[in-house]
Parts: C-alpha cells; sequence; structure tokens
C-alpha cells in the first residue's frame, strides 16, 4: 500500500486523543535547544514551538508546555481509520522517549555539580538549561556523523534528508511532505550506493558512508556495534576507529550519543575554541589536527599540563601527554560529554546569533557547524 497521507498534528489539540505526554519540566529539556545544536540531524521545527522528526522507524510530533513533554505519533496505517483504533500504544511510546532522552538522568542535579567545579560553566549554565545527550540508535548515529566532517548544521541536516529519501522507506506523508525511515545498511552497503551518493552530493564521504555500511553488515554486525555500549570507552572508540572514515571525533560523537559513554568528549573547533578561549589554554597559534586532539602539551607545561589560568589545574599536571578530553573529564567529572554538550550549544547560538547579524546586513545565511576539526 502506498505511504498514509496525513494532516501535521502541531497542538495537543488536534485530535486529543492521538496525544499523550510525559512529566518534563524544561530544566530537564529544551526541545528547542536539544534538536537542533547538531546531535541530531533528523528534526524540524514543523510548526513554532512543534519538532517534528523520525524516531525508531515512526514519524513523530513533540512540543513542551511547563511542565510536560507531549507528543503525537503518525500511524503508518492511519488514514481512514477510527480515532480509537490509531490511538497510540502509549506504554511503548512513553518507553520509546524516555530512552531517547535518556530521562533516568536528573539534569538539575548535574548542572548544579559541574557549575559547582566549574565557575565558566555555571555562567554559561543559567542561560541553557535543559540541554542533555541524546541516545540514539548507533547504525543511523555513526552513518550520519561521517557525514559531519568538515561540514555545518545546515548542510549536514540536508545531506541526511537526500540520503533517506534515496535510499529509505517512505514512511508518510505529512501535509503532502514525504517523510523517510533512514536506510537499512543493505541499502547504503549496495554495490551502487557510494555512485548513488556522490550524484547526492556527498563527494569523498560517498566510500566511507558506503564502506562502513559494509563493513557492519559483512564484519561487526548490528548486534556487535550495539554491543559497543557494554565495553569501555577507549575500546568502543578503538573498534570505531577501525572503521572507514572513523576518525577520533567521529568515534567519539558516537561513544557519547549512541554508546552510553557519558565521559566521551567530542572535540571540533567550537570546543578547542571553548577550551583556548575559556579555560585559558594558550595554544600559541595551533590548529586542531589529529595528534593535537589526542595530545597536547606534551612534554611541557602548557595547554593541558599544569596550571591552565582562571584558578584551574588539569588532573596530572606533569610533562606527560595530555588529551583535551581527559582535561574537561578532570573539570566535569563522568558525565563530560553532557556538559560539553551544554557549552557546545551556547557557543553554537551565540555564533549563529553573530552570524544571524551579520547575514541580516549581507543578505546570506547562517552556518553552524558541527564538524570542523579532525574526522
Amino acid at each position: 500500500a502506498p505511504p498514509a497521507s496525513m494532516k501535521l498534528r502541531d497542538t495537543p489539540s488536534a485530535c486529543p486523543s492521538l496525544w499523550r505526554s510525559l512529566p518534563c519540566p524544561p530544566a530537564e529539556l529544551r526541545l528547542d535547544l536539544v534538536l537542533s545544536s547538531g546531535q541530531t540531524f533528523r528534526w524540524w521545527e514543523s510548526s513554532p514551538g512543534a519538532w517534528t522528526g523520525v524516531l525508531g522507524g515512526r514519524v513523530w510530533t513533540l512540543r513542551q508546555d511547563r511542565d510536560r513533554l507531549w507528543y503525537t505519533v503518525y500511524s503508518e496505517r492511519e488514514e481512514g481509520r477510527p480515532a480509537e483504533a490509531a490511538k497510540l500504544d502509549g506504554a511503548e511510546t512513553d518507553q520509546i522517549l524516555h530512552d531517547y532522552f535518556q530521562l533516568d538522568v536528573g539534569l538539575p542535579a548535574l548542572y548544579r555539580a559541574w557549575g559547582a567545579a566549574d565557575p565558566l560553566f555555571r555562567k554559561v549554565a543559567d542561560d541553557f538549561p535543559g540541554v542533555r545527550v541524546l541516545r540514539q540508535d548507533p547504525v543511523e548515529c555513526l552513518l550520519s556523523f561521517i557525514c559531519t566532517s568538515n561540514n555545518h548544521i545546515s548542510r549536514i541536516t540536508t545531506m541526511i534528508e537526500r540520503l533517506c529519501q534515496a535510499f529509505g522507506r517512505c514512511l508518510c506523508h505529512l501535509d503532502a511532505r514525504p517523510v523517510h525511515a533512514f536506510p537499512s545498511l543493505s541499502a547504503l552497503a549496495g554495490a551502487d550506493a557510494e555512485a548513488q551518493l556522490r550524484a547526492l552530493g556527498f563527494g569523498y564521504r560517498a566510500k566511507f558512508v558506503s564502506g562502513t555500511a559494509r563493513a557492519i553488515a559483512e564484519g561487526l554486525g548490528v548486534e556487535g556495534l550495539c554491543r559497543l555500549r557494554t565495553v569501555p570507552y577507549d575500546e568502543a572508540r578503538r573498534v570505531l576507529c577501525a572503521l572507514p572514515g572513523v576518525g577520533t571525533k567521529v568515534a567519539d560523537c558516537v561513544c557519547l550519543l549512541a554508546l552510553d559513554k557519558a565521559e566521551a568528549v567530542p572535540v571540533d573547533t567550537h570546543v578547542w575554541r571553548i577550551a583556548q578561549q575559556r579555560y585559558g589554554a594558550a595554544l600559541g597559534g595551533r590548529s586542531l589536527t589529529p595528534r593535537a586532539y589526542q595530545e597536547i602539551g606534551k612534554g611541557r607545561v602548557g595547554p593541558w599540563c599544569g596550571t591552565l589560568g582562571d584558578g584551574y589545574s588539569a588532573p596530572g599536571a606533569s610533562a606527560h601527554p595530555f588529551s583535551v578530553g581527559d582535561f574537561f573529564r578532570g573539570l566535569w567529572g563522568p558525565h563530560a560529554g553532557w556538559a560539553q554538550a551544554v557549552l557546545f550549544c551556547a557557543d553554537l547560538r551565540k555564533g549563529q546569533e553573530s552570524a544571524g547579524s551579520q547575514d541580516r546586513a549581507r543578505g546570506g545565511r547562517c552556518r553552524g557547524s558541527r564538524g570542523d576539526g579532525p574526522p
């Protein structure tokens, strides 16, 4: 049967029986900050305050009020059926959202702990509550973040949309807009996939997307990739970095956003700039290279060894190699990746506002980045 065609439901007043809600105040989750900050590329603001996207092979619309997270799920068999027949399986969909947003993690308590340890975090946090880390499907997250190398959020989102349209199953049409599932591994591992991706504008990334899809399908397997959730962070990153087109930054993104490694701190130009400007890391003009990502300050008191300024001292201050991630883990603790997400979001918004002011003068577009730096 062809995909169902239906109207967007952007408020609970539209078909109230098809909406459900979870207790979730903005201090625990801000949809506008989390879904637009480069953690995922499959959600769009379908109307003011309403976010529509694909999760778990289903199409959802989410919105918030002062104390609840509201959602509706579009059924592929919904059109033409009585409203009662299309009602949600509430226990299942509640759990999907609870897992996706990791609502078992109490965010205000973490904010307080990070603020107590880090006065600079405390200055930023008041303006950016509710920034939490998503728990995504490992395959989708991995293949999506391969596309982020030397890229920016707007273009990455367009590329992922093209990927889904070309290789994914159409789930439904919302107000005549087709919405597709993320492609299967077999579709992206096919013999012609690389050529098709190049035709879609993926450039050199086409080889890595199809190559990694093939490596998982023929080797590691989806189950093997998911099992990385149970192994130590360093081991998970090592396995990921053996895949085509996956470097330390992409591996850290996947570890944090899909593999339950809350300590993973992806470092791109935003985080690098945060480290330089906010934490007294006098990097001497060094650029963000793969070597610098892994090891900074080797053999001298400097960026990640010894005193960093503003009252900070890196753990293990010595002449030993010390990574950017190690510094932030020492500062913020076992959920360092979550704290980094808050500062990344703040830095991204600041950059967008600055670019937006310039764009209004030039008539240009704002470019937000998630993918700069080593792949």
